[in-house]
């Protein structure tokens, strides 16, 4: 497994996926773990190696993919991904990805809008809403023009604030702070700036909607998005087709099959905002 992320971050729920299955790490199948952060040379010298040990097959995520995919080799590669493969090029199609790489992607189109939706229940009031958004995030577009369009139907004004790097976080929130309301599309670059994201939040008053459970753990109002652990846990039985001898190729990519939406209800009253019942029914979990 090559990664930028932690071992908490992937490894364990995928662990545990393959255990279910009845693979265990020493007794029927070796693992090999490379860890790096978010360098390219670095995670580049971590796949090289690896490969010169001959594995059967790569299981990546994150940047760590784009390396794995150029690597002078055709084997298999199973990912989890923030992307979207067919706009990062990974794969010619969701259906049949073609090429040695198949596995999970957590981004769902369909729930952009809903998370605009959400945002609008719990503040009514706010008309101007701010996006958040790393550009060079696969897929990041499309996820823009959706967020757009749920935010039109809605009768709200949008602003987007670009980042790229933990540098520009300073300075996309500064130019922020007259938004009534903040979605932020997740990506690892997100995650990591989490904390910058909750103080904006609490200091000017603005409520946060995100994808993933950790940035409403982080300080953020709420996410609704694919339950990551699940997302990695399924990735065992994509390594298990391929051992058995299935092309990488022809298993279709999945999307992510469970979804959950994470209340923070302490930054809620912070925020001197009443979460409405119906919105706090539908929460998977609530952070009290």
């Amino acid at each position: 497994m090559v990664s930028q992320a932690s071992r908490a971050g992937g490894l364990d729920p995928f662990l545990e996926g393959m255990a279910r299955l009845g693979y265990q790490p020493g007794k029927n199948f070796e693992l090999d773990e490379r860890w790096g952060e978010n360098s390219r040379e670095k995670l580049e010298r971590l796949a090289l190696e690896a490969l010169s040990r001959k594995p059967a097959l790569f299981v990546s995520q994150g940047p760590a993919l784009q390396l794995a995919r150029k690597l002078p080799s055709a084997l298999p590669v199973v990912f989890g991904t923030s992307g979207d493969p067919i706009e990062m090029g990974v794969a010619a199609t969701l259906a049949r990805p073609g090429g040695n790489l198949t596995g999970v992607t957590f981004l769902s189109y369909a729930l952009v809008g809903k998370r605009v939706e959400l945002l609008h229940e719990v503040a009514p009031d706010a008309r101007r809403l701010a996006v958040l958004s790393n550009p060079e995030h696969g897929g990041d577009a499309k996820e823009l023009a959706a967020t757009r369009e749920a935010a039109m139907g809605l009768g709200l004004q949008v602003s987007h604030y670009p980042v790229t790097n933990a540098q520009q976080m300073e300075g996309a929130l500064a130019a922020a702070a007259r938004a009534e309301a903040l979605v932020v599309h997740p990506d690892a670059l997100m995650v990591e700036q989490r904390a910058a994201i909750a103080r904006f939040s609490l200091e000017r008053r603005v409520p946060v909607i995100s994808g993933w459970a950790a940035i409403a753990e982080g300080g953020g109002l709420m996410t609704y998005g694919p339950n990551l652990q699940e997302c990695y846990r399924r990735l065992a039985y994509f390594v298990d087709r391929i051992l058995r001898g299935a092309r990488p190729g022809e298993i279709p990519i999945e999307l992510p099959s469970t979804v959950e939406l994470v209340v923070n209800l302490k930054t809620a009253k912070a925020l001197g905002i009443t979460v409405p019942p119906a919105v706090l029914l539908r929460a998977d979990r609530v952070i009290v």
